[in-house]
């Protein structure tokens, strides 16, 4: 009797150890993310508070006034503003079948959207960075949920605090 409690024991364990090592398998590898420059892309604002996009470099920082007119400003890795340049920023946000597109015009070191976000929240939205008028687009997607987060200073949209992934656990 022992001896089949013994066997039936490892039998036990030699599957759990079987389906765990298929399941490992199975995990898609972590994508690993390429950069040619060396700093750190933890969660953070941009200097008033707005999403930071680190897609680029400068860097952009995605934020929407009182007015809900879109500013952007581009920052350096120290979170500095730098300047516009050549850069072209379009944004398209809100519902598919009507979605708002924003176009930009320099304003002192920031760059302000012609219109203002339109009414509502959590919107889909993309913003199209050119690092001058010739250059391939690169875009940041995310939704646009101007709500306070309950647990940083900052709107959803650019929330630093990672508590959606709290919620998870």
């Amino acid at each position: 009797m022992k001896s089949l409690l013994t066997l039936a024991l490892l039998g036990l364990t030699l599957s759990l150890t079987t389906t765990a090592s298929y399941a490992d398998e199975k995990k898609p590898a972590a994508k690993e993310e390429k950069h040619d420059h060396d700093h750190d892309h933890a969660a953070k604002a941009g200097p008033t508070g707005g999403k930071l996009i680190t897609d680029v470099e400068p860097h952009v920082e995605f934020f929407v006034n009182k007015d809900k007119k879109v500013e952007i400003r581009f920052v350096d890795d120290d979170n500095k503003v730098v300047a516009p340049k050549d850069q072209v920023i379009t944004v398209t946000l809100g519902e598919r079948s009507s979605p708002t597109k924003l176009t930009f015009t320099k304003d002192g070191d920031k760059l302000v959207s012609n219109a203002a976000v339109p009414a509502g929240n959590d919107y889909p939205t993309v913003v199209q960075i050119k690092t001058d008028a010739k250059a391939k687009p690169i875009n940041s997607r995310f939704n646009l949920n101007m709500t306070k987060c309950p647990s940083c200073p900052n709107a959803e949209y650019a929330c630093i605090c990672d508590h959606e992934e709290d919620e998870k656990k």
